[in-house]
């Protein structure tokens, strides 16, 4: 067998009782169904979904004024100038009032489902809850709801029977974290201010109350007066709802937005506790995520946002982005990642221990843009055919070989260029060896130099090579050059290719 050096993480072991702390909590193992997915989608789709305009932090940009402590940043200018323009003073119309526009006449779940499992997605599921406060389920701690107010409907109920119904894990995201600070609320000159509204825009804050980070680290995307650190009402709300999360709804995996270090390391301990210690008396392999520090190593697993890793890593990580390159929630100029591109992404990351969590735009109406659902099935049409690379799939000794550099870094991704044809990534499968080229070589002959005679990676004799999707058998040698295989006269294919390799 080729050689792997994926981290082996054995099933969960049962009968075990998790307690609030580190040690404790670092028993728990990440499960196989997570190792073998790879690729996964939500979608960011609340009330910010209603206005269209620029991105999700509509809910917080609309109130940058001059009373607001970011009032020069150039993004809450444009939105609060948007705002006031298109729906008035934000005394008379604030965020709380996209929330009966917010209607979603035509979500319908099991579409959405269907689309996701089109797709080749193994785990999906809504936005739970975004920093506005809005929760997407049916929930007794809170009034504004999905299913009291807007759609008037259970959506992440709906979406969990679907998406089950489909064989994909359901998958919770949680962002309430970023609510503590997120809306103006000692601004008198905004509905944020009025107490009668204070259990949707959050506690009474000061203008300018904020504190430094502990670590700066966590607060390197941005200005060192990054946010207020949360008091203790605000902590055992946001652990309340995720506890009512996990009893409602089960979920596979529990995912988190960063700026969790809001949250006292008490209160996120906890959670992991409660939701291991259910998933363990209901025999269920679950999943958490953290960003950053917000957790610690080998407790849940690492998620990377818009960004992914120069090299193949020893363990499990996930890394989330957007379908659109401007926005996460849908907006009226959407600026929609190519289909190759989203291919070699994915690709690229799998080969470096990775795996995807793709975000898509729904309309507030509940429609997924066509733009999305193309890509979407371009994406699952390609797995339909090259899976067996991706799927259950483990990394080699080297993640690939090529020219193209990867910059590391939160929010990142834009800086990097797409691949090119020789660019090439690797994962294996038991005996099998897969080539990904991420571009159509313009010569005969593709070289991998990798695997060139007397390599350092593996000493089996090659025996056989395909590529999947075309029906003969390829010509190869292998000289002290490179494994040179002869390509057909014509690619089989838009995007990355895929060559099977055997050996003895």
């Amino acid at each position: 067998m080729f050689s792997c050096n994926t981290k082996t993480v054995a099933k969960k072991e049962t009968n075990i009782t998790y307690e609030a702390n580190w040690e404790s909590l670092k028993q728990h193992k990440t499960p196989d169904w997570f190792l073998d997915a790879k690729f996964g989608i939500y979608c960011h789709w609340g009330p910010y979904s209603v206005p269209e305009f620029e991105n999700e932090w509509y809910s917080h940009w609309m109130y940058v004024d001059k009373n607001n402590p970011e009032a020069n940043n150039k993004t809450g200018q444009k939105i609060n100038k948007h705002h006031i323009e298109t729906y008035g003073a934000l005394d008379t119309f604030g965020y709380k009032d996209f929330i009966p526009m917010f209607t979603a006449e035509k979500f319908n779940a099991a579409e959405w489902a269907q689309l996701f499992k089109d797709a080749g997605a193994k785990f999906a599921g809504p936005v739970s809850e975004h920093a506005d406060g809005f929760a997407m389920w049916d929930s007794d701690l809170t009034r504004w709801n999905a299913k009291n107010m807007g759609p008037k409907r259970d959506i992440m109920g709906e979406l969990s029977t679907e998406i089950r119904k489909r064989d994909m894990k359901f998958i919770a995201t949680f962002h309430r974290q970023w609510l503590f600070g997120w809306f103006p609320t000692w601004d008198e000159n905004t509905d944020a201010a009025n107490p009668e509204y204070a259990d949707l825009y959050g506690p009474k804050l000061k203008k300018g109350d904020f504190v430094y980070p502990k670590n700066p680290h966590k607060a390197n995307f941005n200005n060192d007066k990054y946010y207020p650190l949360a008091n203790k009402a605000f902590n055992d709300e946001w652990l309340s709802r995720l506890k009512e999360i996990v009893d409602k709804y089960n979920p596979d995996m529990v995912w988190f937005d960063n700026k969790m270090d809001i949250i006292s390391e008490a209160h996120r301990k906890e959670f992991l506790e409660y939701y291991y210690n259910h998933a363990e008396n209901r025999k269920q392999d679950v999943v958490s995520t953290y960003k950053f520090f917000d957790f610690e190593e080998g407790t849940a697993v690492l998620d990377l946002e818009r960004s992914r890793m120069k090299e193949k890593k020893t363990f499990p990580w996930l890394t989330d982005d957007s379908i659109d390159w401007k926005s996460w929630s849908h907006i009226s100029n959407p600026q929609y990642k190519t289909t190759n591109r989203l291919i070699d992404f994915l690709v690229d990351v799998v080969s470096k221990n990775g795996s995807v969590l793709l975000n898509i735009t729904p309309k507030a109406n509940g429609e997924i843009p066509e733009g999305v659902k193309t890509r979407l099935l371009e994406m699952g049409a390609w797995l339909k055919l090259n899976g067996e690379a991706i799927y259950g799939s483990r990394t080699f000794k080297v993640y690939g070989e090529g020219d193209t550099t990867i910059t590391e870094g939160h929010l990142s991704e834009n800086k990097n260029a797409d691949n090119t044809a020789k660019d090439i990534r690797f994962t294996t499968k038991g005996d099998i060896l897969y080539a990904t080229v991420l571009d159509w070589p313009e010569d005969e002959v593709l070289n991998i130099y990798t695997l060139k005679k007397d390599n350092a990676y593996f000493n089996k004799t090659i025996t056989s090579i395909s590529l999947l999707g075309y029906h003969k058998k390829l010509n190869f040698n292998v000289d002290n050059e490179a494994l040179k295989i002869e390509l057909p006269n014509k690619k089989t294919g838009n995007y990355a290719f895929v060559f099977k390799i055997l050996a003895e």
